[in-house]
């Protein structure tokens, strides 16, 4: 390491540490956003549950305001799990601490990615105390001694592994709008029937051409889930597909790299055999999961912690997905120790099956944007492994950052 490498305790590369345990603000349904720990994972905060009134603000921020990128980390329950603050105005809740380098000194989205390291995380487990759940205290938080390059060396490292961050980001939300987009476009189809309540009333169905709109009826009839498109049927899940159960896989054959395996809570891991080449719709079948509709990726492993509703032509991929996701399947769910979703009971599931002209069409429309979806979450896969591979090497000084710079923008042109 150069000579210019400071060697120095936390809290002497600080402006601010901000600490908030002992107190317990009286919380709202609505205001400004509490930061508990439980919403900050994967270096990003989730969208705030919690809130506190603006008239108590003042009072309950007496120990220090959060200012925009400060790090924000846990201390307890989870332990050691870090995010940088936007220019929202936030709150603090117990069990999570704001951290504001000092000038020149430490370079708060440095920060950010320092203590996403091993060394930093290891740091922090042998000064916390607990036996079931682990925590820190603030005086010992203080004394983790840090390792910082020049600042310019600083900034340079942290822009590099932000701009990942920043395109991973933006894959995320775009996926996030296209599965909306999804949503309501079967809600309108589906379940609303739009475009048939828009033909009993003598006009023509938004948002579709006439093609599309002459594949709808201009009646409804009663079935056995009350009113539905005339020419559409009801059947029994298990007549109109076929239910299978995924395969055993002990945790300790997975692998770090391979074909994702999916269990009763989505992926948990790699393999290096798949069961589906495409995409299936999963259905959680034990433990507290059960009823809980997921889906897999192509060429993927299911275990036995899920169901799968193998797809067909009459009941395609998205639209299995759209109907299972908007149903309750609490009552299939027995067991009170042990839940769990069998065959037998799924079989009986009552699905709205509708014309295939009619399916093909939404699977058609439906089918591209999950494979754009797909397309985002590779990428973003791909990106977050270069960004886990470089991070404790930028932050280290091991890499040098032209070189990476150079790569990382050549990585992203691919990625458009």
């Amino acid at each position: 390491m150069s000579s210019e490498w400071i060697f120095a305790p936390l809290e002497n590369c600080l402006d601010a540490l901000i600490d908030y345990r002992g107190k317990t603000p009286e919380k709202t349904s609505a205001g400004i956003p509490l930061i508990t720990a439980k919403i900050i994972k994967g270096g990003r905060i989730e969208k705030p549950t919690e809130f506190i009134a603006a008239d108590n603000y003042d009072s309950w921020m007496r120990r220090g305001i959060p200012q925009e990128g400060d790090v924000v980390l846990t201390v307890e329950a989870p332990l050691g799990e870090v995010a940088q603050l936007g220019p929202e105005k936030i709150a603090l809740a117990q069990r999570v601490v704001t951290l504001r380098g000092k000038k020149g000194i430490l370079d708060n989205s440095y920060l950010l990615y320092l203590l996403q390291t091993e060394e930093m995380l290891e740091q922090l487990k042998s000064r916390a105390t607990g036996t079931t759940v682990l925590g820190i205290k603030q005086s010992e938080l203080r004394k983790v001694p840090l390792s910082l390059p020049p600042i310019n060396q600083q900034k340079t490292a942290a822009q590099t592994l932000k701009t990942l961050d920043d395109r991973i980001s933006l894959l995320r939300d775009t996926n996030a709008t296209l599965e909306a987009i999804a949503r309501a476009l079967f809600k309108s189809w589906f379940v609303n029937f739009d475009p048939v309540r828009a033909k009993v009333e003598g006009l023509e169905p938004e948002g579709m051409d006439a093609i599309t709109a002459a594949l709808f009826p201009d009646s409804f009839e009663e079935s056995e889930l009350g009113l539905v498109p005339r020419g559409w049927r009801v059947g029994q899940i298990g007549d109109e597909l076929r239910i299978a159960y995924g395969k055993n896989l002990p945790t300790t054959r997975l692998l770090e790299e391979g074909f994702p395996v999916f269990g009763g809570n989505g992926q948990i891991g790699f393999f290096s055999e798949y069961l589906y080449e495409s995409r299936q719709v999963i259905v959680a079948c034990r433990g507290a999961a059960s009823g809980k509709i997921n889906q897999s990726s192509p060429k993927a492993f299911v275990t036995n912690n899920s169901l799968i509703l193998e797809k067909t032509k009459n009941l395609p991929f998205s639209y299995l997905k759209g109907f299972m996701k908007n149903s309750d399947l609490v009552p299939y769910v027995t067991g009170s120790a042990q839940p769990q979703v069998t065959i037998d009971n799924l079989k009986v599931f009552k699905i709205l099956v509708p014309t295939e002209s009619v399916v093909t069409c939404f699977e058609s429309i439906a089918g591209l944007i999950e494979d754009q979806i797909e397309q985002n979450n590779c990428q973003a896969q791909t990106l977050t492994q270069l960004r886990d591979t470089l991070l404790p090497r930028l932050i280290s000084g091991q890499l040098l950052l032209p070189e990476v710079e150079a790569s990382v923008e050549n990585m992203l042109s691919e990625a458009v």
